[in-house]
């Protein structure tokens, strides 16, 4: 999957990144790794704190601009940038306009059934469970305190299915 974001990266930043004079060069590669690599974290971190309502609310309406999940990956970003030596309000600027237009690109790709770059059961499997998989014990056990069905705990609030719905389509 990190392949393939780093191409989708690679097709939204030609203005933002490469014609950038602010940005060197010789950096480019290194930007484009940084927003792939927030936008990874980003949604790991989601998916990992149980946040699975807010990623269903993403994927199912291709628009990420003003969410957690865009906010958290321009703020990695942007970090990430001013360690490779960009002025910082410079990369402020790069993340608020590049983070989401990828972010709503990959939804778009998800659900897009002529396009097999990403497919939404793949990016959850990189994201997932301790075993690289994700599977629905990973995704119970992120709302019963890590126990799965079998161990007789129930998901709090019986929402799960609510938060999932629609994310497989």
């Amino acid at each position: 999957m990190l392949e393939n974001l780093n191409e989708l990266v690679r097709e939204n930043v030609q203005d933002a990144v490469v014609n950038n004079s602010e940005i060197p060069n010789e950096k480019n590669e290194a930007v484009i790794q940084a927003a792939s690599g927030s936008i990874f974290d980003s949604l790991k971190s989601q998916l990992s704190s149980g946040n699975i309502g807010g990623l269903a609310d993403i994927f199912n309406s291709g628009n990420a601009e003003g969410t957690e999940v865009a906010q958290q990956a321009a703020g990695s970003f942007t970090d990430k940038l001013s360690g490779l030596g960009i002025n910082a309000e410079t990369a402020k600027k790069i993340g608020a306009s590049i983070i989401p237009v990828i972010l709503g690109k990959l939804t778009q790709k998800t659900a897009d059934p002529n396009d097999s770059s990403f497919n939404i059961k793949d990016i959850l499997g990189s994201l997932g469970g301790a075993d690289g998989k994700l599977d629905m014990n990973d995704v119970i056990g992120m709302f019963n305190g890590g126990q799965n069905q079998t161990g007789g705990a129930q998901a709090a609030g019986g929402g799960i299915l609510d938060k999932l719905k629609g994310m497989f389509n």
